[in-house]
């Protein structure tokens, strides 16, 4: 009988610490492509820079604010982070959106052609859908001057959305690791390492949303 609260404790345990770990990745992978990037050796330097900083950092971060169990911010209140998600929220989409610029002039001066890897183009896909989310991030904070009736459906969409958005982030860093400027400095076993990373996060994010978002039958024995 006493098997139940100790599954409890242990399942408890394990999910801060994978939360912590989410934390870590994404700092850490962050710092270790801007140091990859050598940001201003050139103009497409920036790029990683700032999109690393957008969807490896500030896009996770936003979702992680509002884990019961992991956030930094635990001990604020609900309006408190979700005044703090919008700011990291509007820092992605701002930072993202630098960073699609940047290689848009580092292409046009190279003569190059623009949207013909599958990186770039779900890399605009995901830079579309984060600056979709950060709207109807506005329409949840001001639902009466938009005449939003159903609030709790809207924040579930956003909340589901929000999920895939990270995912569509995830998978934009992890063919941007394919790419032939990543795979020039980091090979073997790291770059294989470096591709699951990401995926961290993202798992951990997809645990968050389902417990807090969606529906559970309890069973009693």
């Amino acid at each position: 009988m006493e098997a139940g609260p100790s599954e409890s404790r242990v399942s408890r345990w394990l999910r801060r610490g994978f939360g912590a770990l989410a934390h870590l990745v994404a700092l850490g992978l962050t710092v270790f492509l801007l140091q990859l990037s050598r940001p201003g050796t050139s103009l497409f330097s920036w790029h990683p820079v700032f999109m690393s900083i957008a969807f490896c950092l500030c896009l996770p971060e936003a979702i992680l604010l509002f884990s019961p169990e992991n956030s930094p911010f635990c001990f604020c209140s609900r309006q408190v982070k979700v005044w703090l998600h919008w700011t990291v929220q509007t820092l992605a989409v701002v930072t993202a959106a630098l960073g699609l610029a940047f290689i848009v002039s580092s292409k046009n001066r190279s003569e190059l052609p623009h949207l013909v890897s599958w990186h770039s183009l779900l890399g605009l896909l995901t830079l579309i859908a984060t600056s979709g989310q950060a709207l109807c991030g506005l329409s949840l904070r001001f639902p009466q001057l938009l005449r939003i009736t159903s609030v709790a459906r809207l924040r579930l969409y956003h909340a589901t959305c929000g999920l895939v958005v990270c995912l569509l982030a995830t998978f934009t860093v992890v063919l941007g690791f394919c790419s032939d400027w990543f795979q020039a400095q980091i090979k073997g076993g790291a770059w294989y390492f470096c591709v699951v990373l990401p995926f961290c996060p993202a798992l951990v994010i997809m645990n968050q949303t389902t417990n807090i978002h969606l529906p559970k039958k309890r069973v009693h024995v």
